[in-house]
């Protein structure tokens, strides 16, 4: 895995009490990016752990020599993929959650040459092509249920907006990540709202994705704050919010 002062692929990884997992997954994307021929940087953006994940990952930088250790104080999943995005130097930058729910070598999928120059690219559990594996059917539910709104209130056609996959090039993260005023979960809906209304195209790619029982998030509580967001988001665009979008 080469390293240069612009990378071809930036990997944000979001780390909030990921102790357990953090080392197995870095070793996987360290790897798979160790047999490519572009260069790379992996980015950890730790944000209120209390399990030692920001220590660990520190660690870490012994053995993965292109691996990169934020610690953010404010915390939320939002924040901490916001400030990795706009410290990467990648060409493309790739959003990975640290459960690697979606196999990493799947990152080639959306990348040149397969996906060519994609402004925005997203993995998708419901496009044809895609598979979900041993994922509870009530959680599967309340995820269509989430999309139903999302589609009806801010992004209409997108299928699946929540996978915790998404690649963006350097110039459309750029624009769009400094806007972004959600921190928690929802932050995804909101930089593709942007996009939107930047004109930037979104394709749907879609993956196999493997249903991890350790995930972060609290089905009700997250729901009930994701759906608030998605009146935010409206709001924000009402009052003007997005204007410096662009």
């Amino acid at each position: 895995m080469a390293t240069l002062k612009n990378p071809f692929l930036s990997i944000i990884i979001p780390a909030y009490n990921e102790a357990a997992r953090l080392p197995g997954t870095l070793e996987q994307v360290n790897a798979f990016l160790a047999s490519q021929p572009f260069t790379s940087e992996i980015i950890v953006v730790e944000n209120g752990s209390t399990d030692g994940t920001f220590e660990i990952a520190l660690g870490l930088q012994k053995r993965i020599a292109n691996l990169k250790v934020m610690h953010e104080h404010t915390p939320g999943k939002g924040w901490a993929v916001r400030q990795g995005m706009l410290a990467a130097k990648g060409e493309y930058r790739f959003i990975c959650d640290a459960d690697l729910s979606m196999p990493i070598e799947e990152v080639m999928g959306f990348l040149p040459p397969i996906l060519q120059n994609a402004p925005i690219a997203i993995a998708s559990r419901e496009m044809p092509g895609a598979v979900r594996y041993a994922e509870p059917e009530y959680r599967h539910l309340i995820g269509r249920a989430f999309n139903t709104l999302v589609r009806l209130m801010v992004l209409p056609g997108l299928q699946d907006t929540q996978c915790g996959f998404k690649c963006f090039r350097a110039d459309t993260a750029e624009k769009i990540f400094p806007l972004l005023t959600i921190r928690g979960w929802t932050f995804d809906v909101e930089a593709l709202f942007i996009a939107r209304k930047l004109g930037y195209g979104i394709i749907e790619v879609p993956v196999p994705w493997y249903f991890k029982p350790q995930s972060r998030v609290k089905v009700l509580r997250d729901s009930l704050q994701m759906g608030v967001d998605l009146l935010k988001i409206r709001w924000n665009a009402m009052k003007g919010k997005y204007l410096g979008a662009g």
